[in-house]
C-alpha cells in the first residue's frame, strides 16, 4: 500500500488533467491528510453572526478535527476560539449553541475565563506559586484561531497560522455572498430556525461536487421530480402552481437548458451555476418585495441584483450558497465515507414574510433528511462509495468538455453549464493543497 504522508509524487499522481484516482474517494489516510493538509490551511466556514446576536451567545462547531466556538464578546467581537480548557483540555462548551453568561467556566476544576477567552480566575491560585505557571500557555488562556474574517456576517477562519489570505482565497466568487446579502432590502441576513442535519454515508467530494453537475437533475431526480412534473401535467395551463410544484419542476429540465444556465470558475476550487438563468429564475413575482427594493436600492440597482439567480456557488471546500432561494449548506467530514451535511435557512431582514416561507420550503423539500429530491442524490454517492470498492479501472473520469488550454489558465471564467470544468478545478486545488509543487518527489 503507497505511504501517502510520506510521498507527495504518489498524491499528485492522483490528479490527472481529466481525471482522478478512486483512492481520492475511497483512502482513509488520505482523508486524514486532507484534513490535515486541505481543510486546515483553506478559509472553512463556521457560522454567521447572527446565530451569535447577543453578548455571551456561542455557536460550537467541529472543523478538521478541531472543536472550535463562535463567541460573540462583551465588546460585540465575534471571536473563533478552540473549545478547549487551557488546563486540562477539556472542552469549554459542550452545546451546540446558547448564552454563556458573562464568563466561561470549566466543568472539570471550574477554571473561567472572560468572554475574549482571557483567562480569569483559577481556584486556589495560591497553589501556583512560585512555579512557572505566569508564563505558560496555560495563563494565557483560551486559543484564538488568529486567522478569521466576518463577510457580509458570514465567518470564516483559516486554522493553519500560514497561506493565502482572506479576499486572495475567494477573489470574485464573493460576489454571490454580496448578490444573497444584498437581496435584503436592508442588506443584512439572519439564520432563521436550527439547521437541518443529513448524514451521507459518502465522502465529502461526492456532495461538493455534485452541486455544480448538471447531467445528472434529469436522470437522478426523474422519479421524484419527474413524478410531480407528470402529475401536474393533468392541470390547465394557466392553473396557479403551489410553492413545492415550482420549486420541483425545473429539475427535470433538460439537457441543453442545464447547458445553457452556464458555469463560472475561480481559483482555489470556487465555482457556481447560473450564469445566465437558473432553475430558479422563474419563481412567482412578489410585487411588495420588488416595491421595497426599488426603494432601497432604486429600480435599475434592485433590477440588478434580483436579476442573477445563481444556482449553486461553491466555496471550496466548506461551504455552498444559493443566492436566489436564500438557503446554504455547510459540509462536515467525518470519515472517508461519512459526510454530515448541514442545511440553514437564511431571512432578508427586512423583506416580506413571503419570502422567508419560500426559503424554508425549498429547504425541507430539497435539502431535509426526510426530502425526496435529496434522498435521490444520497443513493448516487453511497452507489459511487460502493462501485468504487470494484477493481480493473481505477480512474473516474472528469473529461466532459475538456480542454488542453486548461493547463495554462484556460479554466477560469465562463464556460457551458453541463462541463465537468468546475470539478476538474476543485481536484486542482486538491492536488495543491495536498501535495504543493517543491515538497519533494
Amino acid at each position: 500500500m503507497l505511504d501517502y504522508r510520506h510521498s507527495p509524487a504518489a498524491i499528485r499522481a492522483l490528479v490527472r488533467d481529466d481525471a482522478v484516482h478512486r483512492d481520492v474517494y475511497i483512502n482513509s489516510e488520505l482523508f486524514d491528510l486532507e484534513m490535515e493538509r486541505l481543510w486546515r490551511a483553506a478559509w472553512t466556514y463556521v457560522g454567521h453572526d447572527s446565530q451569535v446576536p447577543n453578548a455571551g451567545d456561542f455557536y460550537t462547531v467541529n472543523i478538521a478535527g478541531q472543536p472550535l466556538l463562535m463567541l460573540r464578546g462583551s465588546d460585540g467581537v465575534v471571536r473563533v476560539l478552540l473549545n478547549r480548557c487551557a488546563h486540562k483540555g477539556a472542552k469549554i462548551l459542550g452545546a451546540g449553541s446558547g448564552n454563556c453568561g458573562k464568563l466561561l467556566r470549566c466543568s472539570y476544576h471550574g477554571w473561567t475565563y472572560s468572554l475574549d477567552g482571557s483567562l480569569r480566575t483559577v481556584p486556589v491560585k495560591s497553589g501556583y506559586a512560585g512555579t512557572r505557571f505566569a508564563a505558560s500557555e496555560a495563563a494565557a488562556g483560551l486559543t484564538a484561531v488568529a486567522n478569521v474574517a466576518v463577510y457580509r456576517g458570514f465567518v470564516f477562519a483559516r486554522l493553519k497560522p500560514s497561506g493565502p489570505g482572506f479576499e486572495e482565497y475567494f477573489g470574485g466568487a464573493l460576489s454571490s455572498i454580496d448578490n444573497l446579502a444584498d437581496r435584503s432590502p436592508v442588506g443584512r441576513l439572519e439564520v432563521a430556525g436550527a439547521a437541518l442535519r443529513y448524514m451521507h454515508n459518502s465522502n465529502w467530494k461526492m456532495f461538493v461536487e455534485n452541486l455544480n453537475d448538471t447531467m445528472h437533475p434529469m436522470v437522478a431526480h426523474e422519479s421524484s421530480a419527474g413524478t410531480a412534473r407528470e402529475l401536474w401535467q393533468e392541470q390547465p395551463p394557466d392553473a396557479p402552481r403551489p410553492m413545492v410544484i415550482e420549486q420541483f419542476l425545473p429539475f427535470v429540465s433538460n439537457y441543453d437548458f442545464f447547458d445553457k444556465m452556464g458555469v463560472k470558475v475561480y481559483d482555489h476550487g470556487h465555482s457556481y451555476t447560473g450564469v445566465n438563468f437558473s432553475i430558479h429564475s422563474s419563481y412567482s413575482a412578489i410585487p411588495e418585495y420588488a416595491a421595497q427594493m426599488e426603494a432601497a436600492y432604486g429600480a435599475e440597482r434592485a433590477q440588478s441584483i434580483l436579476g442573477e439567480s445563481r444556482h449553486n456557488t461553491v466555496y471550496y471546500p466548506s461551504l455552498t450558497v444559493k443566492g436566489a432561494i436564500q438557503t446554504i449548506r455547510v459540509v462536515r467530514p467525518i470519515a472517508v465515507d461519512r459526510t454530515l451535511i448541514e442545511s440553514f435557512t437564511l431571512r432578508l431582514v427586512g423583506a416580506p414574510a413571503a419570502l422567508l416561507e419560500r426559503s424554508a420550503t425549498y429547504n425541507r423539500v430539497v435539502n431535509a433528511p426526510t426530502s425526496v429530491v435529496g434522498h435521490d442524490d444520497l443513493y448516487c454517492y453511497r452507489a459511487i462509495q460502493e462501485g468504487l470498492a470494484s477493481n480493473g479501472n481505477e480512474w473516474v473520469s472528469l473529461q466532459r468538455n475538456y480542454s488542453d488550454q486548461e493547463k495554462e489558465g484556460g479554466s477560469l471564467g465562463v464556460h457551458n453549464g453541463t462541463s465537468e470544468i468546475s470539478m476538474r478545478g476543485q481536484f486542482r486545488a486538491w492536488a495543491a493543497a495536498m501535495a504543493p509543487s517543491g515538497t519533494g518527489a
